[in-house]
């Protein structure tokens, strides 16, 4: 055979097209994500770690007529929709860079603030802080998630630890800044002053957010939600059982404060109660998350998820018939951290829940879930509240540490069939 025809033989070498160089794990750019994306989870989770103020505030003023359960509507929207519009968000985000829906997003936060400061009806707090700054919320919470995830891979759960410690951090400061601020100029001023202090921070946060991944062509065939995801029983087990924990865990939160009030504790001490619990959150934030790095995010979520319910049980409702003032700030601190460390790490378990090929469409049909929890867990409670004529919180706190505890329980079971499929307990 001839050289030539050897050469006719041999199929031309193929250039591989060149592909768009990935910036490495970890790094300077990669920690000031993380304080961006802190500084907006301190704005925007923060702030709405501050509800039991609202919900408080708005009971004993501007809507007195309206039930408990539905001026908690307004918060169960806002906290529904940090959840539902999260597959829209982070495809955008995916695809093109935080800055479509950071800066947006951002603005409208600040502006709903601004028109909840002249809001006096109804259906105008409901739709600028319930409506106009949860979507707000929602694209940026999303942004801050999904770049963080993007530049920490092998530490991600510590990273989303720190990040979802600025929540907790601003359930400290908010509680406390707005009320000393309401008592020297009132209600609406410390609206507009809340949204100054938002604004600023959020600015700050938009310089220091970035992406890891380049830009990419939309992908028009992508699902934003798959419930065949749910064939997966250990991604079902697990978001079920998140479900059910996500369904309480904001209960205290909104309630605790009136209960204080109701057993004496003087208006300031009762909204400081939001701040004792956030402080504690902080750690229950970052250290569990550590460990989540070494033992497995299942298994610290599952534990967390468990011990919150056992407070709420154990250390909430003796006080409904024997008044403490030193035993509800005992549970602040305890179900802060253990609701701190179940909240923090349900991120990281979604991501560990499947494989890498269905991770956008996992989050997205996981938040659409969550949504729903958060959507209704607060007008149920609220609505137990009335049924046993607005004083007695025994039924809300029974419900919110059975839901706690079932979720647990689920969670064992999503825990124990991902163990199996990866071999380790460590999961």
């Amino acid at each position: 055979m001839s050289d030539a025809s050897t050469k006719e033989d041999v199929p031309p070498m193929r250039i591989p097209e060149e592909q768009p160089e990935l910036a490495p794990e970890g790094g300077t750019r990669a920690w000031l994500c993380v304080v961006g994306a802190f500084l907006n989870i301190f704005c925007r989770f923060g702030f709405l770690n501050a509800i039991g103020v609202f919900q408080t505030t708005y009971q004993e003023t501007s809507l007195r007529e309206y039930t408990p359960s539905e001026i908690s509507w307004i918060f169960a929207t806002q906290l529904a929709l940090m959840w539902a519009p999260g597959p829209i968000f982070g495809r955008l985000v995916d695809t093109y860079g935080p800055a479509p829906v950071l800066y947006p997003c951002s603005i409208l936060c600040v502006f709903s603030l601004c028109m909840t400061s002249l809001a006096d009806q109804y259906y105008q707090i409901f739709l600028s802080q319930g409506l106009g700054f949860g979507i707000g919320a929602g694209g940026v919470f999303t942004t801050s998630m999904v770049c963080v995830g993007q530049w920490h891979v092998r530490r991600r759960a510590l990273a989303t630890g720190i990040v979802t410690a600025g929540s907790s951090f601003g359930g400290v400061i908010f509680p406390i800044f707005f009320n000393r601020v309401m008592l020297k100029v009132g209600f609406y001023a410390a609206v507009r002053y809340t949204a100054l202090m938002i604004g600023v921070l959020m600015a700050a946060s938009c310089f220091l957010i970035t992406s890891r991944l380049p830009r990419k062509k939309w992908d028009r065939e992508a699902k934003w939600f798959d419930l065949t995801l749910f064939k997966e029983k250990q991604f079902a087990l697990f978001t079920i059982g998140a479900h059910f924990g996500m369904w309480a865990i904001t209960v205290p939160l909104a309630f605790l404060p009136g209960m204080a009030l109701e057993q004496g504790f003087s208006s300031s001490l009762a909204l400081y109660l939001i701040s004792i619990l956030n402080a504690s959150s902080i750690f229950g934030r970052i250290v569990p998350s550590y460990f989540a790095d070494h033992f497995g995010s299942f298994n610290v979520v599952t534990i967390s998820a468990g011990m919150s319910g056992v407070c709420i049980l154990t250390l909430w409702l003796p006080f409904s018939y024997q008044p403490s003032h030193a035993g509800l700030i005992v549970f602040a601190l305890a179900y802060g951290f253990f609701s701190g460390a179940f909240i923090s790490l349900l991120m990281p378990c979604v991501a560990k829940a499947g494989t890498i090929e269905t991770l956008g469409r996992r989050f997205g049909t996981y938040q659409i879930i969550m949504s729903i929890s958060n959507l209704t867990g607060l007008p149920i409670t609220g609505a137990i509240l009335v049924r046993q004529g607005g004083a007695d919180y025994s039924g809300l706190q029974v419900f919110a540490g059975a839901s706690c505890l079932l979720g647990s329980s689920i969670l064992v079971g999503a825990t124990y069939l991902l163990g199996n499929a990866k071999g380790t307990r460590k999961v």
